[in-house]
């Protein structure tokens, strides 16, 4: 039986950002709205843990503001297979990774892009979880569309909400934050719900959180294996889930160029601009398993991969690619936690770029 191979795919496969692009793109200064909701989002999710929310939600929440200005899903399926950005060598990567495991992609994206990927890459859409959403399905008046952009704006002048690294309740927030949690708290389940819109809120379901565990949970039932044969690779908040289930049942987790959320929770962390460290991982969990994969990376060079005896082909690529040294792969402890979220926060940014790599 083949080992699993399950990547989160904004972060680790490409360096988009769709939902956050889609909005920049289609609504007057739709950066900062997205931006301002994905905080809200890390609130929920993150520190007050609200009932049934799961990370990534934001990508429900902007919603409402594509149908006030007008988004059609062609629109969206247009933008996202023209705008594609891929870290580089992660088609072969994806290839390589296919021929030794059964890969998966896991995503919190919405199906237009994920769909525009996988004709890029030449992945299998069936081997894909991602956000499904048909914008056409739902009906909106034009007093409501008036109505959300009101709120649309409203939202961009909001400052970010700044999150205590020990937040654990809204008394935690300086007042200011708290004011502006609880006017986010009446306009999306309050306000908006009571639109014709707020059906969606229903009915879309994203995948982040434990909706990634759960597909985690499904592709190995489709396989009739076990969690412990998964090799799960994500960055972000949204994966978190993911990485508690598979590291709780003896997989391996690796953050790829992870904010503090995906380090925080991964075995290892990777800094890199380009998949092949990815490949090379895979190729030790999948051949030696995951002891020798965490031996080998203990002693992270190119003697320690040589000796394990990682594809020859791989490591050529990798020697050309950095002849002097190789990418950091380092194990997370305790010891070195917050030295590598620093410094995976910071690389991601100059990989995603600022306004991306900032994102929960």
């Amino acid at each position: 039986m083949k080992r699993i191979f399950i990547s989160d795919c904004e972060g680790p496969i490409s360096k988009n950002d769709n939902a956050f692009e889609l909005t920049a793109h289609f609504i007057p200064e739709g950066d900062k709205l997205f931006a301002n909701i994905s905080k809200y989002d890390d609130v929920l999710a993150d520190v007050l843990r609200k009932p049934s929310y799961s990370a990534g939600s934001t990508l429900k929440l902007v919603l409402p503001f594509f149908k006030a200005y007008d988004v059609t899903d062609k629109q969206m399926e247009d933008f996202s297979e023209k705008n594609i950005v891929l870290i580089a060598n992660s088609q072969n990567t994806l290839h390589y990774v296919q021929a030794i495991a059964n890969a998966f992609i896991v995503s919190t994206s919405y199906e237009h892009y994920i769909r525009a990927l996988c004709k890029a890459l030449a992945f299998p859409y069936e081997n894909t979880y991602c956000t499904k959403l048909s914008l056409e399905k739902y009906a909106t008046t034009q007093q409501e569309k008036k109505r959300l952009k009101e709120i649309a704006k409203e939202i961009v002048k909001m400052h970010i909400i700044d999150i205590p690294s020990a937040a654990r309740t809204m008394e935690d927030f300086s007042r200011n934050d708290q004011a502006i949690i609880q006017r986010l708290d009446e306009i999306f389940w309050s306000e908006i719900p009571k639109m014709s819109v707020g059906k969606m809120f229903i009915d879309v379901v994203t995948v982040g959180g434990e909706q990634k565990a759960e597909a985690i949970r499904d592709a190995v039932k489709r396989l009739s294996a076990k969690i412990a044969d998964v090799m799960y690779v994500g960055d972000s908040i949204t994966d978190v889930e993911a990485f508690k289930l598979v590291r709780a049942k003896g997989g391996l987790t690796v953050s790829f160029n992870g904010n503090s959320y995906a380090v925080k929770n991964a075995e290892v962390a990777v800094l890199s601009e380009n998949n092949v460290i990815t490949a090379v991982i895979a190729d030790l969990f999948c051949r030696f398993g995951k002891e020798k994969t965490m031996r080998t990376l203990r002693s992270w060079s190119y003697e320690a991969l040589k000796k394990r005896g990682v594809d020859a082909a791989l490591l050529r690529q990798l020697s050309d690619l950095y002849p002097d040294a190789l990418p950091k792969a380092q194990i997370v402890t305790a010891e070195n936690m917050e030295t590598m979220v620093k410094e995976s926060s910071e690389f991601r940014k100059k990989v995603r770029g600022v306004a991306i790599g900032r994102l929960g």
